[in-house]
């Protein structure tokens, strides 16, 4: 299954309600399953606010999960799609 890396900030309104983050990310969760995927979120200090591993179906599943999560104005994320080591040989094989 596709793996994508959310780099996360809040947006001002995000932070306002930082004390509901529990919440949304339950919610975040539960989108991630209902598309057939799913989501680990790592909450960090520096330049992120958290970093997410996400896996979804497709990469179009992706974009309606971030689009869908973004569109609450809490967040705004860049995205790295992701390979593990097995994937990654495969492309190596080739060259």
């Amino acid at each position: 299954m596709p793996k994508y890396i959310a780099l996360i900030n809040w947006t001002d309104q995000g932070v306002r309600g930082v004390k509901d983050t529990p919440k949304r990310v339950e919610n975040a969760k539960a989108l991630a399953r209902k598309l057939g995927g799913k989501i680990d979120i790592h909450y960090t200090m520096g330049e992120y606010d958290a970093v997410a591993m996400v896996e979804m179906p497709s990469d179009e599943a992706y974009n309606r999960f971030t689009l869908s999560t973004a569109a609450l104005g809490n967040i705004r994320t860049k995205t790295l799609k992701a390979w593990t080591l097995e994937e990654f040989q495969k492309v190596t094989d080739q060259l």
